[in-house]
């Protein structure tokens, strides 16, 4: 098979006005573990397959490949690496129901299980309907209904064997009414905790819904009574993830995690970065310490980023940050806003790397993004090894160029 293929160029209003013929690059050269990774711990957000012929259409209940799915995070715990499942990747409150999120996660669990690898799933409150939480009212009693959900998700969770992910949660954000409330809910739910969650905190590029998270629209604020929390609860706490993309905020947020008192065991919270933007440098960090990872742009990258990772268990820093810094391009243009549609980036690669059968989504999301950037996302792609089956890639490129309009 030809690895050939001719990719257009387009204006700015999304006319082709020239096309480049070129030959995609073969795959980086990547490798799998010998042995566990340690220097860091690092997650994959997984995103979901659907069943091709299924009525997987923009709000009816999702219908699940659960082959492929389950598949593709095999691939992700080969090479080392953990997989957070049921995240906002899995298209959490854009397209994966309750009913599936709960088959998600015993699943995705029990598989782990079969091969002593490493789960972590969220915990959230969107089995609340919408309409039920837009009838919620600032209170009591919508707290109650609230921290009652969460409960709910966070024993599925843990009757299902993996970690705890507390999720941020859209009906929290709208029934509570200052910081306090926050720490409320929290308390409730970490009480319920069997053993150390990480605590997502995700920021309004991903869900505009989650604005005045933690009691304030001030991301220094909003720190402070994170970093309350945090203290309150520090036994129960493994780490967080933070989702903001601010690298500059993360460190100091990293910086500060790192001057708490060292738990019974001899820890401190471990800073999960969620920046798909600045993930390089984070992660490699600095003399003061790194971020470990649960990241989005992981699921689409994860050989490059476990053979960085072995470089870092090597010793070689350099090396394992210019293997992630060569992703990087790749994962500031998937997750470019609107960022809550990075989801579509994620599944297109994983169909041109031949990891699902079409290129779709859950409630229809692979209508997220256009011609143009998913074009543009194939270049970034070849350009740092990330097609794994070039002439795969090139064969399925021509059909989805034919499909969508344009010819050589």
């Amino acid at each position: 098979m030809s690895a050939a293929v001719v990719l257009p160029r387009f204006d700015a209003e999304g006319r082709v006005t020239g096309s480049e013929a070129i030959d995609l690059n073969a795959p980086g050269p990547w490798t799998t573990p010998s042995r566990p990774i340690e220097s860091r711990v690092a997650f994959a957000a997984a995103h979901v397959v659907p069943q091709v012929g299924a009525e997987n259409v923009p709000g009816a209940p999702a219908v699940v490949d659960w082959d492929s799915t389950l598949a593709y995070r095999h691939r992700i715990w080969e090479h080392g690496l953990g997989v957070a499942d049921a995240m906002d990747t899995a298209q959490r409150g854009m397209g994966l129901d309750w009913a599936a999120t709960q088959e998600l996660v015993r699943r995705s669990a029990a598989e782990a299980a079969s091969v002593g690898a490493r789960v972590a799933c969220g915990a959230g409150t969107d089995q609340l309907s919408p309409d039920v939480v837009a009838a919620l009212e600032p209170g009591d009693a919508g707290l109650a209904v609230v921290a009652d959900a969460y409960r709910e998700q966070v024993h599925l969770v843990q009757d299902a064997g993996a970690q705890v992910i507390v999720m941020a949660s859209r009906a929290l954000a709208k029934v509570a009414r200052g910081p306090e409330d926050y720490a409320r809910v929290y308390d409730a739910v970490l009480a319920d905790a069997e053993q150390p969650v990480i605590l997502h905190w995700l920021g309004t590029m991903f869900d505009p819904a989650l604005a005045g998270y933690w009691g304030s629209d001030s991301v220094d604020d909003a720190t402070a009574t994170f970093l309350d929390l945090i203290r309150a609860h520090q036994p129960r706490v493994d780490g967080v993830k933070v989702s903001l993309l601010d690298a500059a905020h993360e460190v100091g947020l990293r910086r500060s995690l790192a001057s708490l008192p060292p738990s019974d065991a001899g820890t401190r919270p471990r800073l999960y970065t969620g920046d798909d933007f600045n993930y390089p440098e984070l992660i490699a960090g600095d003399e003061q310490g790194h971020s470990d990872a649960l990241l989005g742009i992981f699921a689409a990258i994860y050989p490059a980023a476990s053979t960085a990772l072995q470089a870092f268990d090597a010793g070689d820093a350099e090396g394992g940050h210019k293997i992630l810094a060569s992703t990087e391009a790749l994962g500031r243009h998937i997750f470019a806003a609107p960022t809550y549609y990075y989801k579509t980036g994620i599944a297109f690669l994983s169909w041109l790397n031949g990891f699902q059968p079409g290129f779709s989504l859950v409630g229809g999301l692979h209508s997220g993004r256009s011609l143009r950037h998913l074009v543009e996302l194939a270049r970034l792609a070849d350009s740092c090894g990330m097609l794994l089956d070039p002439p795969l890639a090139a064969a399925r490129l021509r059909a989805f160029l034919t499909t969508n309009g344009v010819t050589a």
